[in-house]
């Protein structure tokens, strides 16, 4: 006899939805599952490098990195890894480069040496780069001229291919080397270039030379061409020829001055990486040639060199006033070079 309004317990708990609610509750799921899709991609475009941007793909490549060389800590400043600007080195570009520079002087047999390095396969030396005086006309410029050299940007005849293992250049001691010294050794030290001293030992026999190759600059006795260097053995003998007379009220002086700037030099650079040689030995002892492979660490070959030495034998056969320039020198510190057997 209850209340017919009452409402049983089974009743209390119905509660009639209405009939849109499944159809909002998948819109809501839907949704919720587009937004999480949307984030989680959006994170992996991230990661991979890839970002929409105007309805296009920006893909970046990043590049492998070169793997570690298998060299002594102390080796790993001067070991590069340089991107030209004008080619690509392509398969060779995990294949270490050095830095090296010839430090000489003039006639004191650095073009020779040059041409016995170009004949390895993987160095690359582009000469006396700095014989121009626009390229050293201050610090700024020669060093942009050497970044250009080392990041194998600099193209000439002795460039090789994109797999060069040892890249450098000919500069001579009065060519801005020395007025700037203090730059350049800290350029030296901080790009990781290594410096090769090429000098005469012989000062006496590299004066005769530069007297040589001065007054064949105006005479041009090759058919009037002037040739610091020959590949012929009678053009050599041609210029061989001419004998220049030493002026030796100013002949001890000169040499002094010659010897203080090779020691200075040594003394300035000694901070750096380097190696010293002179002409007579590396003409008389090829082994030597092996020093310099070693130093630059590439594999040791028979390097050769088609230039020709125009002056053979005895001084004094190759000088005019020879019997005064004995008098001069006898009882100095230069006596010896009056001596000294330099055949090649």
């Amino acid at each position: 006899m209850g209340d017919e309004h009452s409402l049983s317990p089974k009743d209390s708990f119905v509660f009639k939805l209405p009939k849109k609610s499944p159809l909002v509750l998948r819109m809501v799921v839907l949704m919720f599952v587009m937004v999480c899709a949307v984030y989680i991609c959006s994170i992996c475009l991230k990661q991979i490098g890839v970002v929409p941007r105007a309805g296009f793909l920006n893909v970046e490549v990043f590049e492998r990195p070169c793997p570690e060389p298998n060299i002594e800590p102390w080796d790993i400043p001067y070991v590069h890894y340089p991107k030209p600007k004008t080619y690509s080195r392509e398969e060779c570009s995990c294949n270490p480069v050095r830095y090296f520079a010839i430090l000489s002087m003039q006639r004191s047999g650095s073009g020779w040496f040059e041409t016995l390095l170009n004949n390895h396969t993987n160095i690359s030396s582009n000469g006396e780069i700095f014989s121009v005086k626009d390229r050293r006309a201050n610090v700024s410029t020669i060093f942009e001229t050497l970044d250009k050299v080392y990041n194998l940007d600099w193209l000439s005849s002795s460039s090789k291919n994109e797999c060069t293992s040892a890249v450098g250049l000919k500069w001579m001691l009065n060519q801005g080397l020395m007025q700037h010294h203090e730059e350049i050794v800290e350029y030296f030290k901080t790009r990781g270039v290594s410096a090769i001293f090429l000098f005469r030992r012989n000062l006496l026999r590299r004066t005769i030379s530069v007297l040589a190759n001065s007054y064949d600059r105006d005479a041009k006795l090759l058919n009037g061409t002037h040739k610091s260097h020959t590949h012929s053995p009678k053009e050599a003998e041609i210029l061989a020829r001419y004998k220049p007379v030493i002026n030796t009220t100013l002949l001890i002086g000169d040499l002094k001055k010659v010897q203080e700037m090779t020691t200075n030099a040594l003394s300035y650079f000694n901070t750096t990486r380097h190696i010293f040689l002179y002409y007579e030995d590396v003409v008389k002892n090829r082994t030597r040639l092996d020093d310099v492979q070693e130093f630059l660490k590439v594999p040791k070959l028979n390097l050769k060199s088609r230039q020709v030495k125009i002056h053979h034998g005895q001084l004094s056969q190759h000088v005019q006033n020879w019997n005064e320039v004995q008098t001069t020198l006898k009882g100095t510190d230069y006596e010896n070079f009056l001596l000294e057997d330099c055949r090649k």
